[in-house]
């Protein structure tokens, strides 16, 4: 049986296996194939983890790890070493571990969705680490220039008690890059002066779990147009499986 999976630190967020395992149902590979859910308190258990598991023939890579991967890695696709970040790695044919990153497609997929040729000013990216940097990628193909907001000013180019009227207004791309308000802790969102948007606003969550986060609740009350992270999800995983298989 072929194997595939998802490693992180606390996966009990996460809907890929779910995903993968009606996918595989509706396609009728249920017998030959199977996604698993592997939680790894240290990334340095990765070497152990694949050597360890028969049949492994990719995985998909959820945070704290999308960076920190990377020195476990033989080689990097040129949008992964562009990016600095991966989210699916594939197991070659001479046992050499290769990074991709397809969240890039699912960012493009769900901006084009959400806010199509719409003139946004500018972004706010909420959050500085691996989940980002996608983000970010995107948003440079676009032309969207961006300010990314950490608690930490090091971090970022801005900080949340920073994050006046003004900005707002000029910002009207908001793209939550943290897991704040991943389940299980549904009722945190990040700390935004939410009374400063209007329908003008787009907010992107890139948490899927719950599927309407309260951040993009508070969005939705001010009149913004929203969107969770499914769509990328989605188009992210289907990704990941044609690399695996190609």
């Amino acid at each position: 049986m072929k194997r595939y999976g998802l490693i992180g630190k606390t996966l009990g967020h996460s809907f890929s296996a779910r995903y993968f395992a009606q996918k595989f149902e509706r396609e009728g590979l249920s017998s030959s194939c199977h996604y698993g859910l592997y939680e790894l308190p240290e990334i340095g258990q990765i070497e152990e983890f694949v050597r360890q598991t028969p049949n492994l023939v990719g995985f998909n890579v959820t945070i704290p790890y999308k960076q920190q991967i990377i020195p476990y890695l033989d080689s990097l696709s040129e949008e992964a070493r562009e990016i600095g970040a991966v989210n699916c790695v594939k197991i070659m044919a001479d046992g050499e571990l290769k990074g991709y990153n397809t969240d890039v497609d699912g960012v493009r997929l769900t901006l084009d969705k959400l806010i199509g040729s719409a003139d946004v000013g500018g972004a706010l990216v909420l959050g500085s680490g691996g989940a980002s940097q996608a983000v970010k990628y995107v948003l440079k193909e676009r032309n969207i220039p961006y300010l990314i907001v950490s608690r930490d000013r090091a971090k970022g180019d801005i900080t949340y008690a920073e994050l006046t009227h003004e900005v707002i207004s000029d910002n009207r791309l908001i793209i939550n890059t943290s897991p704040v308000g991943m389940y299980p802790h549904v009722d945190d969102a990040p700390a935004l002066p939410y009374q400063a948007l209007s329908s003008s606003h787009f907010l992107f969550d890139l948490v899927y779990n719950p599927e309407q986060t309260k951040f993009m609740k508070l969005g939705s009350e001010a009149g913004a147009h929203v969107t969770s992270g499914l769509d990328m999800l989605y188009a992210q995983a289907e990704s990941a499986w044609q690399i695996w298989n190609k």
